[in-house]
C-alpha cells in the first residue's frame, strides 16, 4: 500500500461506529469457481479470536541467538523460536533526519500501519494522529491490555492507545489511556507520570538508586481518576495477585521496572512483579471477555541494557521474556483461536556473537567485548561484541503462531504486523 493510501485512512478522533463500518468498507471476501456461471462459495478466511503480541524492544537476530545459547546451549532452541512461523521485518522510518528507527516510530508503524517520524506516538509525519489497532480492538467488542517493563506510557505501548506528537509528553498518555482509548489492564512502571510533582505514590520520590525519578506528572492525580473510572489499582506482588476481574491498572516503578546501567555501576534488574506474571494475570482478566482480546506484551529491559552495552543484563532480560512467551505458548495451547507474534522493535547495540580470541581487538567503551557467557551444557563459552550503544538498521526476526500467522513468512515491511493484526481483530 503506497504512503499516500495509508495516510488517507487517518483520522482524529474516531468513533466506534466509524471504525466499523470503515473494517466492514475495507475487507474483501475472496470467492471461489470456475466460470461466471458456476456457483460462488465464500472461501473460509481464518480468524482470531484473541491476539498475542509481544515485543523484545531492541530485540534483534544475533540479540535471540545470544539467549539460545546461554539459555537453551548449542542445538537447542527458545521458546520464540519453536513457534512454527518465521521471517523478517525491516524497521526503518519515515523520518527525514534519519534512517534508524526509535522506538515510537517502529510501533506506529505495527499500531497504525504508516511509518512516521521518531518521537511520534501514532501520528503521521504532519502531526495528524492515526487510528490505532488498541481503539480499533475495543471498537470491535474485545478487551484491550498493555504489560511491559518500561513505563506504561512508553513509546511502544503508548502507540497502540494514544495519539502525541511527542513520546516525552508521558502524562498525557496516561489521561489518553483512561479518558480515551481505556485499556482494561494497564501493568508496568512509570507511577511518576501518573502523579502531579511534589505528590510521590507508592514509589518514593529521589530513591537512593535513581535520585533522579519523582513525580512529574501535569495532568492531576490520575490514579485517582483511573479509580473513578472504574480501575482497581495496585502497586505491589501481592496486590497484583489478590486483584478481583475487572479493569486494572498496576504500576510497580517510578519509571521502569529496572535500574539500566552498565555493569557493575548500579544496573539491576529484579522488577517487584516479573513480566511473566504480569502477564498471565493480564491473560486471566482479559480471557472473560467472550469477544476475545488484544494484549501487547514488552520486555524493555533487552533494550536499555543494550544501550548500556551490559550483555550480562541482556541476558537476564531475555530469560524473562522467554518465561513470558512460555506463559503465552501454554495459552495458546488452550485457545487455538490465538494468534501469538513475538518480534523486536529494531536491534540496540550492534550486538556480535563472537569465539573468545586474544588475537581479536576487543577496544573499548562501545566497542568492548563483553563476558565470557557460558553455553548451556557445554564448557564453552561466547564473548558479545557491541559496535554501538544506541539502534541499528538491521532487520529483526517476527516468530508466530495460530490464525494468520502463516502471512508473517518472508520479508515484509514492519507496517506488515498492522496489516494482518487488524485483520486478527476486526473480521469476524
Amino acid at each position: 500500500m503506497s504512503l499516500d493510501a495509508r495516510r488517507a485512512r487517518r483520522f482524529a478522533a474516531p468513533s466506534a461506529a466509524a471504525v466499523a463500518a470503515a473494517v466492514v468498507t475495507m475487507v474483501v471476501n475472496p470467492t471461489l469457481g470456475a466460470s461466471a456461471s458456476a456457483p460462488q462459495a465464500k472461501a473460509k478466511t481464518p480468524t482470531a479470536k484473541n491476539v498475542i503480541f509481544i515485543n523484545g524492544d531492541g530485540m534483534g537476530a544475533a540479540t535471540r541467538q545470544a539467549a539460545r545459547l546461554h539459555l537453551a546451549g548449542l542445538g537447542g532452541q527458545l521458546a520464540m523460536d519453536k513457534l512454527p512461523v518465521s521471517g523478517q521485518l525491516t524497521t526503518e522510518p519515515d523520518d527525514p533526519k534519519a534512517v534508524v528507527t526509535d522506538s515510537a516510530a517502529a510501533a506506529t508503524a505495527w499500531a497504525t500501519g504508516e511509518k512516521t517520524y521518531n518521537g511520534a506516538i501514532s501520528v503521521d509525519v504532519d502531526g495528524n494522529p492515526l487510528a490505532t489497532l488498541g481503539r480499533q480492538a475495543k471498537a470491535a467488542g474485545k478487551a484491550t491490555g498493555l504489560v511491559t517493563t518500561a513505563q506504561v506510557t512508553d513509546a511502544s505501548p503508548a502507540a497502540f492507545f494514544s495519539n502525541t506528537a511527542n513520546r516525552s509528553a508521558q502524562d498525557e498518555i496516561a489521561r489518553q489511556y483512561i479518558e480515551v482509548s481505556k485499556p482494561d489492564v494497564i501493568l508496568g512502571g512509570g507511577e511518576d507520570w501518573w502523579l502531579p510533582a511534589g505528590s510521590a505514590g507508592a514509589f518514593k520520590d529521589q530513591p537512593a538508586e535513581d535520585p533522579s525519578e519523582a513525580s512529574k506528572g501535569t495532568k492531576g492525580d490520575l490514579i485517582k481518576k483511573a479509580k473513578k473510572a472504574g480501575y482497581s489499582y495496585v502497586n505491589s506482588a501481592d496486590q497484583l495477585s489478590r486483584a478481583k476481574n475487572g479493569k486494572l491498572l498496576g504500576l510497580f516503578a517510578n519509571e521502569e521496572m529496572f535500574q539500566q546501567r552498565s555493569e557493575g555501576q548500579g544496573d539491576v534488574y529484579s522488577p517487584v512483579v516479573g513480566l511473566s506474571t504480569m502477564t498471565s494475570k493480564a491473560l486471566g482478566t482479559l480471557d472473560k471477555n467472550k469477544k476475545g482480546f488484544f494484549l501487547m506484551v514488552e520486555e524493555e529491559g533487552v533494550d536499555e541494557f543494550a544501550h548500556a552495552n551490559n550483555g550480562a543484563r541482556v541476558l537476564q532480560s531475555m530469560q524473562e521474556l522467554e518465561k513470558t512467551v512460555a506463559v503465552a505458548r501454554a495459552y495458546v495451547a488452550t485457545h487455538p483461536d490465538t494468534l501469538l507474534v513475538i518480534t523486536g522493535d529494531h536491534e540496540t547495540g550492534g550486538l556480535a556473537v563472537e569465539e573468545s580470541d586474544a588475537a581479536d581487538e576487543s577496544g573499548t567503551g562501545v566497542s568492548a567485548e563483553d563476558g565470557p557467557f557460558g553455553i548451556r551444557g557445554s564448557e564453552k563459552k561466547f564473548y558479545i561484541d557491541w559496535t554501538t550503544s544506541g539502534h541499528t538498521g538491521v532487520d529483526v526476526p517476527v516468530t508466530a503462531v495460530g490464525p494468520l500467522s502463516d502471512r508473517f513468512t518472508g520479508k515484509h515491511p514492519n507496517t506488515h504486523v498492522y496489516d494482518v493484526l487488524r485483520q486478527s481483530l476486526t473480521r469476524r
